[in-house]
């Protein structure tokens, strides 16, 4: 929440926030916070002009994460910036409290630090600290997957940070290796409390109040992450993070997630089925952890039962983890990408796909039981839909012509149907591409990263830059097949 210390923020943007949600304790009465009240990563009175902007390292519905060095101190912070006309459109305000007030609060050597905000006519703008490692989803990129020492590792820094968040009554809601950054050092820390849910105990003060359709049971997170209880509409629960522990650790040790599959609703058939396969070279100690971490019951996997993280930190896994001194641990080397620098971007480079951080908003039925209603950032999308229509892939792609490239959501439905948007209007670019058989439409591969779509009437080329090209081959040969 971005106000100053009076508690008004001045304009009427800033005020209708003030408005829609008080600060107050779900199990309490309001709480009239007083004016002396600050919080401990100040509100400044910057503009965006006092920075250098970089990369944007990842991008959401409603925001960007960009590099940004302030101009006068040389200082690098990652800038998270927010529309302000489209949260409180969508009435994401009080996410966006709640997130600001977590990370004040939250005081960890694992967790990104906020370090201030700052906000003008259209934007609000938190800076976060910087993480000049990159992404723990690079460090498996490059090396193909990780040792276990390695590994165990950066295992045992999230266990370390998780227990803290626990601990304080958080369940974070969207553990994967996207949102574990890497200092430069090579240290971990959590990253992106966008989805961060407060339980009853919580000991974070001054909680602003959600509204009721965000107190439901509803899926958020990233598919290939989410645990089967959350998809049969159970309440979020500690293990719910610890399911997706058990998940990146696997990713960790075999270059890709234990779920992968060509869509969203085939990944989670499998999380529903419980599909896991483990490589030979996995240890019987590695095995034994991810397997007991994805038990289908969360209050059975280690760090949620009675004994709390003491069981999970004294599993075998971890034997030789100094856990008082883990910190002071030296780090894995970290791997360059090539041609990679001291992080000093001339350009503006989207990375990952740009759906809300890896949020989903399809809607799942067929033949495995239906599923809890999905309710994210990514709802926009919803609109292009016809009613009962499902969603089986989505994601930001850039759309290769002649002259120019234009960034272009592309939606396959089960209909089947393929659904390009204009995600800067939210209007459809062309004509729906309903097809059936393969004499509808083709679809061919040049690279990982690179595919066109062959119809009857045109060509179209797109680039995705999580390089899933073949997936969406799969996933439109799959519904031609049906």
């Amino acid at each position: 929440m971005l106000v100053d210390d009076a508690g008004g923020c001045g304009g009427d943007m800033e005020k209708d926030f003030d408005s829609n949600a008080s600060l107050q304790n779900p199990n309490n009465p309001p709480v009239q916070r007083s004016k002396s009240f600050a919080f401990r990563a100040p509100q400044e009175q910057f503009t965006i002009q006092d920075f250098q902007l970089g990369k944007i390292y990842g991008v959401g519905s409603y925001s960007k994460v960009v590099r940004a060095r302030k101009k006068d101190t040389g200082i690098v912070y990652a800038l998270k910036i927010m529309d302000k006309k489209f949260i409180t459109k969508e009435n994401k305000t009080s996410l966006v409290k709640l997130e600001r007030v977590v990370l004040d609060q939250l005081d960890h050597p694992g967790i990104v630090r906020l370090c201030f905000t700052f906000q003008d006519t259209y934007s609000l703008y938190m800076a976060l600290e910087s993480c000049e490692g990159g992404e723990l989803f690079d460090q498996i990129t490059r090396k193909g997957h990780l040792t276990e020492d390695e590994a165990r590792f950066y295992a045992a820094e999230v266990v370390d940070a998780l227990e803290y968040i626990h601990d304080i009554g958080l369940i974070h809601r969207d553990i994967k290796p996207e949102n574990l950054l890497l200092t430069a050092e090579g240290h971990i820390k959590i990253a992106d409390f966008g989805s961060v849910k407060p339980t009853k105990d919580s000991q974070v003060s001054f909680l602003p109040t959600l509204p009721s359709d965000e107190k439901a049971c509803t899926f958020v997170g990233t598919a290939a992450y989410v645990p089967p209880e959350v998809l049969n509409s159970s309440p979020a629960t500690f293990g719910n993070d610890l399911w997706a522990l058990g998940c990146t650790l696997y990713q960790m040790l075999s270059g890709s997630s234990p779920f992968k599959d060509a869509s969203e609703w085939l990944i989670f058939q499998k999380i529903i089925a419980r599909d896991l396969i483990f490589p030979d070279y996995f240890s019987e100690e590695a095995k034994d952890l991810i397997d007991k971490l994805l038990h289908t019951d969360p209050s059975k996997r280690p760090g949620a039962g009675p004994d709390g993280y003491a069981a999970l930190k004294m599993h075998p896994f971890f034997n030789g983890v100094d856990w008082e001194n883990i910190r002071a641990q030296s780090p894995p080397k970290l791997a360059l990408e090539t041609g990679e620098s001291d992080g000093h971007d001339s350009g503006w480079n989207q990375s990952h796909d740009g759906n809300s951080g890896g949020t989903s908003s399809s809607e799942v039925s067929g033949p495995i039981p239906r599923l809890a209603s999905i309710d994210s950032f990514d709802s926009r999308w919803q609109q292009f839909l016809d009613p009962g229509e499902c969603v089986v892939m989505i994601s930001t792609l850039k759309k290769v012509q002649k002259l120019t490239n234009r960034k272009v959501q592309l939606i396959l439905t089960d209909k089947p149907k393929l659904i390009c948007v204009d995600p800067a209007k939210m209007m459809l670019k062309g004509n729906t591409i309903g097809f059936d058989n393969p004499n509808d439409l083709s679809i061919v591969v040049s690279s990982p990263s690179h595919f066109k779509i062959n119809t009857p009437k045109k060509v179209m080329s797109f680039e995705d830059a999580k390089q899933r090209a073949w997936q969406w081959k799969e996933a439109i040969e799959g519904l031609q097949k049906r």
